[in-house]
């Protein structure tokens, strides 16, 4: 007699229908989940240009999009608010998308930009562009950021596959932490005998998508579309990686390729959004946690969730702290820390949400 008819489980012809359904139903669920996001980061970018110093009505801005007269209104949306939402979106997908690649790469639940070494060469190309050559404009600097960035990366991405074992999460995160004490001593000491250096690196230090140039957004646009592509497609590599590194092998995956490819989706989707905003912290640490809570662990669901979830996430921030000091605003890297510090105890209380 089978086991089914003795402990009165289903038979397998019916159990098999049934995984089906559930399966159907979790990805139609997905799918509906994503419509969702989509939708909230449109209310997100529509509020973003309504909302600020000087609230407009829905003619006005209207107006100012596909019928300008040259008015002050049409000046406040065209030159400052539509650039900024397009900054602040890019941002977001970026540093939600890399804050899931980063955390799966390592396996390090407290994943961020910090501790694969990108923030600290960021910050060090910037501080070098204004002590060495004298560039002062963001035009100027920002190429210096995203040079420091990707550098920063490679260099602890060669020291932590330094050994037989090729990068593995654990000499990754070692390398960041060292490689970044070091880029943040050098930047320190530049900052300490400079006054110019320090007084832009303070600026670009507090995080801020409020651009008053959107050429930047042409120079960082390729880069950020690239990373995304590269990260999207490196969402089966993790799903194999997050096995186990002898089980990844054992089912055929190249562990180092996929390593190799996301490190480099990482470094330039933050190397590109941290040298046109800043550091804006705690994006990439705590919406990949929130998008696994919807989606488990599938990193072909996951990767557009937290990216979608991201560009939200630093609108709606943004808009936040435009209101809460009308006329004047808190930057969106402050108005993220205050708000994201107690979000992120209560989500570690919950262990199941950062168990990787």
């Amino acid at each position: 007699m089978s086991r089914s008819a003795i402990v009165g489980d289903p038979p397998e012809a019916a159990r098999e229908p049934a995984a089906g359904g559930r399966l159907a139903a979790r990805r139609r669920r997905r799918l509906v989940g994503v419509g969702v996001l989509a939708l909230l980061l449109l209310l997100s970018c529509l509020l973003s240009v309504l909302l600020g110093a000087k609230p407009m009505s829905l003619d006005a801005v209207w107006s100012a999009l596909f019928a300008p007269t040259g008015t002050e209104n049409d000046l406040i949306v065209r030159e400052l608010r539509v650039p900024r939402t397009i900054v602040g979106v890019l941002a977001g997908i970026a540093l939600g998308l890399a804050g899931a690649l980063m955390q799966g790469h390592t396996r390090n639940p407290i994943a961020d930009p910090g501790i694969l070494g990108i923030t600290h060469g960021a910050a060090l190309g910037i501080v070098l562009s204004v002590y060495v050559f004298g560039i002062t404009s963001l035009f100027g600097f920002i190429w210096f950021g995203f040079g420091g960035a990707l550098l920063g990366a490679l260099a602890v991405f060669a020291i932590g596959s330094i050994g037989r074992g090729g990068p593995t999460p654990v000499t990754l995160a070692l390398a960041g932490m060292a490689i970044g004490y070091l880029l943040q001593a050098i930047t320190s000491a530049l900052v300490l005998v400079d006054q110019q250096s320090l007084e832009t690196y303070r600026f670009w230090k507090v995080g801020s998508i409020a651009v008053t140039d959107s050429s930047v957004i042409w120079q960082v646009l390729p880069f950020l579309a690239v990373g995304v592509v590269i990260g999207l497609a490196n969402a089966s590599g993790l799903n194999a990686l997050s096995l186990g590194e002898d089980v990844a092998r054992s089912l055929g995956h190249r562990v180092q390729w996929s390593r190799r490819l996301g490190i480099a989706a990482i470094a330039v989707l933050v190397g590109g959004a941290v040298a046109i905003c800043g550091p804006i912290g705690f994006v990439g640490l705590i919406v990949p946690h929130v998008a696994r809570f919807f989606t488990g662990a599938d990193y072909r669901w996951l990767l557009p969730f937290a990216a979608l979830m991201g560009a939200s996430v630093v609108l709606l921030a943004d808009v936040l702290g435009r209101l809460v000091a009308r006329p004047a605003e808190i930057q969106v890297g402050v108005m993220l820390a205050v708000v994201g510090a107690p979000f992120f105890i209560g989500l570690v209380r919950r262990r199941k949400l950062v168990r990787l």
